[in-house]
């Protein structure tokens, strides 16, 4: 997080004294929960606003039919707990394809692998850390967990959830499982919440007592617009939750949409919601649609922010990408205190300027560029306050573009790891890049390292191709036969068993990609750390065995096709 300590302090103090003022007072806790929000409200400064969303219709429990995507579209969240996280074919064009209709092209999310009924997160805000924990009761999902970098000094952790039906005691049971892994896994000083749909009879039952260990499950609920609080699709049982814990509780406010406000957070049912118009595009029958599953939990919360002074930095292209002339990409940014930037090109190393946007809203980061014909070597973007040209960033290197042919890109990322080799012959350890684009990327003079140092650069003539991968191995001696590959040329990877960082850099020396592998995805003897999904640059590293049924597929796909 980007904090001074001067400012973590001080933001303590403030929450110090705040508590001291509500302890003061005699008022009940209805009373004394609305003075609290009321207070921290004049220092907060950044609204966050939490669903649980189980929310798919139609008859293959996806998002496919619209609904859903509606409901999200009118009502705006920044953070997401997402169930039955399915949309098309679910390849991750596809999901991407249905966070950028529902949410937005800035949106970050993280989906679990191999699960019928997938949970996931979605974010406005970065995802810094995710993965899956093991649900004991059931086989077609587990936990999906994220860590968010949200504004202020603390990050916000939100676990995915969708309990069984089967009974009371076995939702315990999950909860119980769950209450450990939080234990185990998540900084008591961190922000929490647990949303989705726990299928819940009644708020009495069992593992309500279990969550409250880590999170507050105590009234008041959200509701509706008639104060109905109950959530499955004939509202008669309360289902859907946002639970979150202590720290967070303490900066809850009300839920504000248009003209209407709901104190305790929203139960969001279309057919009751009026005016209609405060949620466009929605549709009145939204939320009775064939085989809806159940009506989306919101709250809001006003939260500290960050102190920091104003910045703008460039994402895409930084230097080193090579893009085909005619094709669409998204020139991508970070800002910190500037409310609209200016956007320029250069085609000449940055002799001459072109502008593309002179005022886009920073908080976008992105700006959708179609590339000119006109092939170089030597191209920069610039992003600069609009306000204050001073303040600009421009791409730390030089990116190409190139001569269309109908246009498209190349990229690389890491894949497939593994640190861990089968027996003892370092040899065997490998890095597997990938190539989703559709143009051949140069590797001349790139460079592939870990924590230690570099470990491998690529000779002048080395390219991957268009929807390939390539695998650098320790030693020539661990390279299977007939897969594309080479060995280091160090001689040896090096990578450590007890967790580790691989990054590959361009010839100008620009980071391309960063894996940062823990300890639990590099200790297993044989067993690799593997995107999920196989193949996404955004996918989650997690063991290979939780994809497929061997341990490592170096320069195939999990599943062992060809890529």
């Amino acid at each position: 997080m980007r904090i001074s300590k001067t400012a973590s302090r001080d933001v303590l103090a403030a929450a110090l004294l705040l508590l001291t003022l509500v302890s003061c007072g005699a008022q009940p806790e209805g009373e004394a929960e609305e003075t609290l929000a009321s207070q921290e409200s004049a220092l907060a400064s950044v609204r966050v606003r939490l669903m649980a969303a189980n929310i798919t219709s139609g008859n293959l429990q996806s998002y496919d039919p619209g609904h859903g995507t509606r409901l999200f579209q009118g009502t705006d969240p920044d953070i997401v707990m997402i169930q039955e996280f399915n949309y098309g074919d679910n390849s991750a064009a596809s999901i991407r394809q249905f966070v950028n209709t529902a949410f937005g092209s800035n949106f970050y999310y993280y989906r679990e692998g191999g699960a019928q009924i997938p949970n996931g997160v979605i974010s406005r805000y970065p995802i810094i850390a995710s993965g899956e924990w093991d649900d004991p009761q059931v086989d077609n999902r587990d936990f999906a967990y994220a860590r968010i970098d949200i504004p202020g000094p603390k990050d916000l952790w939100v676990v995915s959830v969708h309990l069984l039906t089967a009974s009371s005691t076995t939702r315990n049971t999950e909860a119980s499982s769950l209450v450990s892994r939080i234990k185990a896994s998540i900084p008591a000083g961190d922000y929490l919440a647990i949303g989705g749909d726990f299928n819940t009879d009644s708020r009495s039952e069992s593992c309500f007592s279990t969550f409250s260990q880590v999170v507050v499950t105590s009234s008041p609920y959200p509701a509706d617009k008639n104060g109905n609080t109950n959530t499955n699709a004939s509202r008669g049982k309360p289902y859907d939750h946002v639970l979150v814990n202590s720290g967070l509780r303490a900066y809850q406010t009300a839920t504000v949409i248009g003209g209407s406000t709901f104190a305790n957070g929203l139960v969001l049912d279309s057919r009751v919601y009026s005016p209609l118009s405060e949620i466009s595009p929605v549709q009145s029958a939204d939320s009775g649609a064939t085989n809806m599953q159940h009506m989306a939990v919101i709250k809001d919360f006003l939260i500290p922010s960050d102190t920091t002074s104003a910045g703008l930095s460039v994402g895409a292209p930084n230097g080193g990408e090579s893009w085909a002339a005619g094709s669409s990409q998204s020139i991508t940014w970070t800002a910190s205190g500037v409310t609209n930037v200016k956007v320029e090109y250069s085609l000449n190393g940055g002799s001459t300027w072109t502008v593309l946007s002179s005022s886009t809203a920073a908080s976008t980061g992105r700006y959708t560029w179609t590339v000119p014909s006109s092939a170089t070597t030597t191209a920069r973007v610039r992003v600069s306050d609009a306000a204050n040209a001073a303040l600009s960033d421009t791409s730390d290197a030089a990116f190409f573009i190139t001569e269309g042919g109908g246009g498209g890109t190349g990229t690389v990322f890491v894949n497939e790891v593994l640190a861990n080799e089968a027996g003892s012959d370092v040899n065997g350890e490998f890095v597997e890049l990938v190539n989703p684009g559709s143009t051949a990327v140069s590797l001349a003079g790139w460079t592939l390292s870990d924590a230690a140092s570099v470990r491998h650069t690529f000779p002048s003539g080395t390219t991957l191709a268009a929807g390939a991968a390539l695998v650098v191995f320790g030693g020539a001696s661990g390279i299977p036969s007939g897969i594309p590959a080479v060995a280091a040329s160090t001689g040896t990877l090096g990578l450590s068993n007890s967790g580790d960082t691989v990054t590959v850099k361009n010839s100008a020396g620009t980071v391309v990609d960063t894996a940062t592998l823990s300890s639990a995805l590099c200790g297993t003897d044989g067993v690799s750390a593997n995107r999920s999904p196989d193949g996404s640059s955004s996918g989650a590293f997690v063991l290979h065995t939780g994809l497929a049924g061997t341990g490592s597929s170096p320069g195939k796909r999990a599943s062992g096709a060809d890529f």
